[in-house]
């Protein structure tokens, strides 16, 4: 597949800039994939558009606060996944004036691993600003809108943003059960190849426990929420273990063995996040979703709405 084909028109004005007031309130894009049958709904509608028997897996990583500024060169790190105690990997900027050694306000470099990436040392733990993406200009005035209700293991330098729409009552309308993906700047990162094949994805840190990976099991059906629960999900489900790192790069022609619905937000042009929905819901009917999406004036990415794909 090539990296053009992930591409798509988009009015910048569409890009949202602040979460829905209320976090259920936002809209759903419902596509019936057996039969073709689209509805706009809104997330609160969930619990009624499931089939019945189907469990819900949500990713329950906690974004930390990961941007720390530095203030000599002007620039800063951003902490991407935590190595071992207060060794980390991080991005830091601008790197070509950054040295191996120095220390820059907690943050010492040690060495550079190219891309930006260092490995470095923090002094106690992380304590900077919220990492929105940089599409999102506006300030956030609640630092817990980029964070999930259900969030408990610190560990993420970026929300799993579907599952920002969901409150507690919801949650408890559902069967739910968690696993944990530490999401780093590999999910979000735009293609640079100009053939999917080509793009290298460094891998994060996953786990699930005995108990639930064995309720996912035995679940009539499996909703995903977000695509870092469908990587999860389908990497334990192909024979990896409960906790390790994936590298699983979903494209279309990939067979999904435990994911059956997916939630999921709409995603940037030339992304590994847009690939695995073509991958899910096929690469013309995709395409076609974002096209009417666009027309209905759906808001998209981190704090827009979400499709939903039965």
């Amino acid at each position: 597949m090539r990296v053009d084909e992930l591409d798509y028109e988009l009015p910048p004005e569409l890009i949202a800039q602040s979460p829905a007031e209320r976090r259920d309130a936002a809209r759903l894009l419902v596509f019936r994939r057996a039969t073709g049958e689209i509805e706009h709904r809104t997330i609160a509608d969930l619990p009624h558009l499931l089939p019945e028997g189907t469990t819900v897996v949500v990713n329950d990583t906690k974004v930390v606060p990961a941007r720390i500024p530095i203030a000599s060169p002007k620039g800063e790190v951003l902490l991407l996944e935590r190595v071992d105690g207060n060794t980390w990997i991080g991005l830091a900027r601008p790197t070509r004036r950054l040295k191996p050694g120095g220390t820059y306000g907690p943050v010492t470099l040690h060495e550079h691993l190219g891309d930006g990436r260092w490995r470095l040392t923090l002094a106690g733990e992380p304590d900077g600003e919220t990492p929105l993406p940089p599409y999102i200009t506006a300030p956030l005035a609640d630092r817990s809108r980029y964070q999930t209700v259900f969030a408990r293991d610190p560990g993420s330098a970026a929300a799993p943003t579907a599952g920002l729409h969901f409150t507690p009552e919801l949650l408890a309308g559902m069967t739910v059960e968690h696993v944990t993906l530490h999401v780093g700047l590999d999910t979000f990162r735009p293609v640079q190849v100009d053939d999917l094949a080509d793009h290298v994805i460094h891998g994060e840190r996953y786990s699930v426990e005995p108990s639930a990976w064995a309720r996912i099991q035995s679940a009539e059906r499996v909703l995903a929420v977000g695509t870092t629960s469908v990587r999860t999900l389908e990497t334990v489900a192909s024979g990896g273990q409960l906790d390790g790192r994936t590298n699983l790069f979903i494209t279309p022609g990939f067979t999904f063995r435990r994911v059956d619905h997916l939630l999921t937000n709409f995603h940037l042009p030339r992304s590994t996040l847009l690939a695995l929905v073509m991958a899910f819901a096929g690469e013309e009917q995709t395409r076609e979703l974002y096209r009417l999406a666009v027309t209905e004036r759906y808001r998209f990415y981190s704090f827009g709405d979400a499709m939903l794909l039965l």
